[in-house]
């Protein structure tokens, strides 16, 4: 359950309506998710929050489907259901296949494992990997 009101279209400050409008131009839809809307209660930190990550999930070296996986798989680390709801969808959006998924929960569920031994067992970092 939001711990704040998710603001209706009608709702909004300006400094909202201009990200929502944003949103909706960046990704040619006329739908705004609920983490918008209840980002909307506080402008300055919607607006700074949708900034940064349009430029992480923008153009770059990666393409746009491995930058919604490696969302889904942190997301899956930090145990955020919204993120890896919206993310897995985003993700096949952009051409992640069943096999792709599976084989991304398989890395983050051996990922997970294999950290934990490390950690564990207290293995200092090889020289060799060192920068």
């Amino acid at each position: 359950m939001a711990t704040v009101r998710l603001l209706t279209d009608d709702e909004l400050a300006p400094e909202a309506r201009s990200v929502f409008d944003d949103i909706r131009a960046t990704y040619n839809t006329d739908y705004v998710n609920d983490f918008w809307r209840a980002l909307a209660n506080d402008p300055p930190t919607m607006r700074r929050t949708w900034l940064a990550l349009k430029e992480a999930m923008g153009p770059g070296a990666l393409e746009p489907k491995v930058k919604e996986m490696l969302y889904v798989a942190v997301s899956i680390a930090h145990g955020c259901e919204y993120c890896i709801h919206t993310h897995t969808a985003a993700a096949r959006r952009k051409g992640m296949t069943d096999a792709e998924y599976g084989e991304l929960l398989g890395i983050v569920g051996m990922a997970a494992q294999t950290n934990r031994l490390v950690q564990a067992l207290g293995v200092p970092v090889d020289p060799v990997y060192r920068v």
